[in-house]
């Protein structure tokens, strides 16, 4: 059975650094499964028949990492025709051996259920749309605004809102630098046997 990792939150809390850190460290697979639901709201058109016919140079678009490509994906999240097409694709992924890493916002809660580890990698919403802001080059204030308003409509949504799993760990990330939030994470894999 191959290890797997689930990591949640909400954006630009660093989950997807943490998880690529992960999977750089341990070997494993990784899935930022964001980028699924970013290139199913990019693609336009039909949203389930978008996320049913995702392939491999949908997610190597470069404008996936745009506000507005986030804006899409939890636009797109909210439908659970769209839901229901992309998680069989992330249960494959999680699957492969020796183990994979997927982040996102519903994986210890629906993904993967069965996680060995579950992280949920939260920040304060002001450390949050600085980070966005920088990344992007963006206005601060209106980042916190689109964050909060993400926030609240992934947080709200019937199917598979986001909230940390039952069993997740908290992971605060709003006083801890790259290294010292990757080091807990790490600790926290390790203590679970990965």
């Amino acid at each position: 059975m191959p290890f797997i990792i689930a990591i949640d939150g909400p954006a630009a809390s660093g989950k997807g650094t943490i998880a690529r850190a992960l999977a750089a460290h341990f070997g494993f697979h990784h899935l930022d499964t964001g980028l699924l639901y970013r290139a199913t709201g990019a693609k336009g058109g039909d949203p389930v028949l978008a996320a049913q016919t995702l392939n491999a140079d949908d997610l190597a678009r470069p404008d996936l990492r745009s506000a507005q490509a986030g804006q899409a994906a939890s636009r797109v999240a909210t439908i659970p025709e769209v839901r229901a097409a992309l998680v069989d694709f992330q249960r494959r992924f999680a699957m492969q051996e020796p183990g994979a890493v997927l982040d996102g916002r519903d994986i210890g809660t629906v993904i993967c259920p069965d996680a060995a580890v579950k992280l949920y990698v939260t920040a304060s919403d002001q450390i949050r749309a600085a980070r966005r802001a920088a990344e992007l080059g963006a206005d601060a204030g209106m980042m916190l605004a689109e964050l909060q308003e993400r926030d609240r409509r992934d947080s709200e949504r019937a199917t598979a809102p986001l909230k940390p799993a039952d069993d997740a760990v908290v992971l605060d990330t709003s006083d801890l630098t790259i290294a010292e939030a990757i080091a807990r994470a790490i600790a926290q894999v390790d203590r679970a046997g990965g």
